[in-house]
């Protein structure tokens, strides 16, 4: 599908597998509980400027799903499967993605995450308690999230763009920080094991320690 607009169209308990939909306009649909697994969306907008509310996918299953250049502010993602989902470029300012999943249970304590989100703003999204541990997800912009009990363990979080108090809501053990502002961490309430900075983020991470790093 392409060039295509559709305003409070319901695609809810539908099947679009494999579909691709190029610089399509989505306002106030409602795509819950459809199938969109391995689906993609390129220059699509799924929300009209001034609108308070998204599109919605609640519950709907987006595994796989690829989003490149897409608006999806203020998106309703609640309960939605992701697992394996790529989101390059985008813009979820506001996206709701409580009870989602991004991980693959194996057993109640057993799983793996998958996600690929790069290059996209998530400011002021709801990733309250998610799993997002060992995926891809450098250069985004994470100002005013809330990722209070999230688990990002393991993940890419380089180039990243975060609230000074942020550190500490969030598990960020062996992270990848590199050219990251860390502004606000403080390593004495943070577990930093395994964690990767570059040389220049030390004396941001000793200065809460009142350490003061000089040239060797």
């Amino acid at each position: 599908m392409k060039d295509q607009t559709y305003i409070d169209h319901d695609f809810s308990h539908q099947d679009f597998e494999y579909t691709q939909f190029e610089n399509c306009t989505f306002i106030r649909c409602n795509f819950s509980r459809a199938n969109f697994s391995e689906a993609e969306f390129i220059a699509c907008q799924f929300i009209e400027r001034g609108d308070v509310e998204g599109c919605r996918f609640e519950y709907t299953k987006l595994r796989e799903a690829s989003f490149k250049d897409c608006n999806l502010s203020m998106a309703n993602f609640r309960g939605a499967q992701c697992f394996g989902i790529e989101i390059r470029a985008c813009n979820l300012k506001g996206a709701n993605f409580s009870l989602a999943s991004f991980a693959n249970y194996l057993t109640q304590n057993n799983y793996f995450c998958s996600a690929y989100i790069s290059a996209s703003n998530l400011a002021y999204a709801n990733l309250e308690n998610q799993k997002l541990e060992q995926c891809e997800l450098f250069e985004n912009r994470w100002t005013g999230a809330n990722l209070l009990g999230a688990s990002l363990k393991g993940s890419d979080l380089s180039r990243g763009e975060f609230s000074p108090e942020t550190w500490g809501q969030f598990d960020v053990e062996e992270c990848n920080l590199c050219h990251v502002d860390l502004t606000g961490l403080d390593p004495r309430r943070v577990n930093l094991k395994g964690v990767m900075i570059c040389d220049w983020q030390q004396e941001q991470l000793l200065e809460p320690l009142g350490l003061i790093v000089t040239a060797g």
